[in-house]
């Protein structure tokens, strides 16, 4: 058994979604020994593979993969819960001396897992009565209470997300406080390198397109219909994820085939940007050029100096 201050430390692969992150995660494992652990919160999801580019087992490489398919589509998200079982995998493998690669995009789960973050509790009562609100009136009408309330929640928040907004209005009820002001700077709970992926947005753009079309050619309606018959609408989480909500609004008829592609398209282009703000403002991150032929190397070679000066 390895002791903590022998024990390699936690390498995160992070950035906007298709970046590559996936495939940079497995090369590195593969060059240091490492095991790769998911911090997608969609890819959390059983049976949400097309539409989350969750990798098969090609893709993996021959690499050990952790932490996906967890959930059911009909169980809420909770970022409590998956720090404990992410962080209960990187202290069994650093325990064993091998590397844990953690990669994903979604921000706050990688967050959760590298820093010291509490969560504030629920009240299922509060909940409840907030969730009440939401199905009487509406979504706009809680994100403008939200607004009054912290209104640099209600900018983060969609006015849309109902189940955002529900929580930001519970934490601000149950603490006395503002909700963002939750979120404190980072204290690591880990040593880590971040390596942070991105590309030129036009690029970018581009690579966005490419997926989606490559989703539908793979089958990705098939997959949320089969989804829609094991409860996806009842989940409160992953009915929401990109392209499956619009691929349920075309079964509701509320878009066109046509239509709900292309809103896939443009809904995520406007997520990597909130993903690319979120991951920017944070100094810990080694930022990439994805495109660079020697992107392996150079982030190998960025990784073996910091360990060397640590």
């Amino acid at each position: 058994m390895t002791d903590e201050r022998s024990a390699p430390p936690v390498l995160a692969v992070v950035g906007p979604t298709a970046t590559g992150k996936t495939a940079l995660a497995v090369a590195l494992a593969q060059r240091l020994g490492g095991e790769v652990i998911n911090a997608d919160s969609m890819q959390l999801y059983r049976g949400m593979d097309i539409g989350t580019a969750k990798p098969d087992l090609a893709e993996r490489g021959g690499v050990p993969h952790h932490l996906l398919d967890l959930w059911q589509v009909r169980e809420p998200a909770s970022v409590a819960e998956y720090r404990q079982q992410a962080r209960g995998e990187i202290d069994r493998l650093r325990a064993a001396g091998t590397v844990p690669v953690l990669v994903g995009g979604s921000g706050l789960y990688v967050r959760a897992v590298l820093d010291e973050l509490e969560f504030p509790g629920t009240d299922p009562a509060v909940r409840t009565r907030l969730e009440d609100e939401l199905a009487e009136v509406g979504a706009a009408e809680l994100h403008a209470r939200l607004a009054d309330l912290d209104p640099a929640a209600a900018a983060a928040v969609l006015p849309t997300n109902g189940r955002r907004i529900v929580r930001a209005l519970e934490v601000i009820e149950l603490t006395g406080g503002p909700f963002r002001a939750r979120l404190p700077a980072p204290q690591p709970h880990y040593p880590a390198h971040v390596v942070g992926l991105d590309r030129e947005p036009a690029e970018l753009d581009e690579r966005i397109a490419v997926r989606v079309n490559r989703m539908w050619a793979a089958g990705f309606v098939a997959e949320v219909e089969a989804l829609a018959a094991d409860g996806l609408r009842d989940g409160p989480t992953a009915s929401r994820a990109l392209g499956y909500a619009q691929v349920l609004a075309q079964f509701d008829g509320n878009l066109t085939p046509e239509e709900a592609r292309e809103r896939t398209v443009s809904t995520t282009r406007r997520f990597v940007r909130r993903q690319r703000s979120w991951f920017r403002r944070d100094p810990a991150v080694s930022w990439f050029d994805a495109a660079r032929p020697d992107l392996v190397d150079a982030v190998g070679a960025k990784i073996a100096a910091r360990t060397i000066e640590s």
